[in-house]
């Protein structure tokens, strides 16, 4: 079995695990991300998320744990999105570091999700990809499925670059595979 095929086998068990939450709670998660950091599969040539193919590429495995907060930040949004804040960390397996923080809309379509999201953060290029700047920002978009347990699987598309605040900007499109856990699992109410 294959790493991805390993991570799927792991999530589906952890979420048949789980006990369900009183419905209508929108509880803070704990999200566990895995990935591959300046990968060249997927590169949509658009604006800010292009990565020009003349740029030294150094893919690497792409680490992420995240809290996200369940309290929307607009409640007045609630029945439709939720605008909340969160923090992370994420590594790569060159030694790259990255500390980030932002808010993120939740924006439920039945079970599924949608969750474009923005943060900024500080990052250590160790023996990776050096973006030009200790200060570089992420946008991501998300796509997921929240089972009635309300852990969420989900599959994101980011971006980290320093947006030209430097003229060095090689900026990095990294694709993630999420696996996100209520927080009260680990912690209790």
């Amino acid at each position: 079995m294959n790493r991805w095929g390993a991570l799927a086998v792991l999530v589906l068990g952890l979420a048949s695990q789980a006990q369900p939450a009183h419905a209508g709670d929108d509880p803070s998660t704990i999200s566990i991300g895995v990935g591959q950091f300046d990968q060249t599969l997927i590169n949509p040539g658009l604006g800010f998320l292009d990565v020009s193919s003349t740029d030294h590429h150094q893919e690497a495995v792409d680490l992420r744990v995240e809290y996200r907060f369940g309290t929307s930040l607009v409640p007045y949004f609630e029945p439709y999105a939720k605008l909340k804040p969160w923090f992370g960390a994420e590594a790569t397996s060159d030694g790259a570091f990255y500390g980030v923080g932002g808010i993120l809309l939740d924006v439920p379509l039945g079970p599924i999700r949608f969750t474009p999201s923005f943060g900024t953060g500080f990052y250590s290029s160790g023996s990776g990809k050096d973006l030009g700047s200790v200060i570089e920002f992420r946008t991501q978009v998300e796509l997921g499925y929240q089972f009635e347990n309300d852990s969420r699987f989900s599959v994101g598309y980011s971006h980290i670059s320093n947006a030209g605040i430097t003229t060095t900007n090689p900026g990095s499109n990294i694709l993630s595979a999420y696996y996100h856990l209520p927080s009260r699992w680990l912690f209790g109410q």
